[in-house]
């Protein structure tokens, strides 16, 4: 990518500083092609023999002009090679961008996938956390619950000895009184 970014500049550049010279310095093709034509021109005027000015312009114009249509036919070679070059790069950044554009899409669906995962992971522990905090007052409750019936327990048991210690006690007055009316009844 960088590459055609870096030819796409230089071709730019290129044709802009071609654009931007003045006409009085034509590029080496242009320079070429002129002396091509004129020293085609000169021999053209050499061979009618002819020195007039008038003379010379029938046969000059036809190699004037056969040498513009040249020039034409080769300028818009050069503009077709350009334009197959700046096709071709155009294309080239195309499918580049296609193929961005392509891995881009795919990276978002799995960020999409990634976050509908996540959501669904942080629902399940707030579900857990919800669960261990309601378990956690739920063993709380549980837990002061057995605390109260072991207190009421372990009252219940000192109530039960100490009435266990009634009990035997009256049981020892109740034999001691029997033992009393018995001898009282002798």
């Amino acid at each position: 990518m960088s590459s055609l970014y870096t030819r796409s500049k230089e071709f730019t550049r290129n044709r802009k500083s071609q654009s931007d010279s003045p006409p009085s310095s034509p590029s080496p093709i242009a320079k070429t092609l002129r002396h091509e034509r004129l020293s085609r021109l000169d021999a053209a005027s050499s061979s009618t023999g002819t020195s007039d000015a008038y003379g010379d312009r029938p046969s000059g114009r036809s190699a004037y002009t056969r040498r513009e249509n040249r020039l034409a036919a080769l300028s818009s070679r050069t503009e077709d090679d350009s334009s197959k070059d700046y096709k071709r790069l155009y294309e080239s950044a195309l499918s580049e961008n296609q193929k961005l554009k392509s891995k881009l899409q795919d990276a978002q669906l799995e960020l999409v996938d990634i976050k509908t995962k996540i959501d669904k992971i942080a629902q399940q522990k707030q579900e857990k956390t919800s669960d261990r905090s309601s378990m956690l007052e739920m063993e709380k409750r549980e837990k002061r619950a057995l605390e109260r019936k072991l207190s009421e327990m372990e009252e219940e048991m000192k109530v039960l000895t100490e009435l266990k210690s009634d009990n035997q006690r009256l049981k020892d007055e109740n034999g001691a009184l029997i033992r009393v009316i018995s001898k009282l009844s002798k």
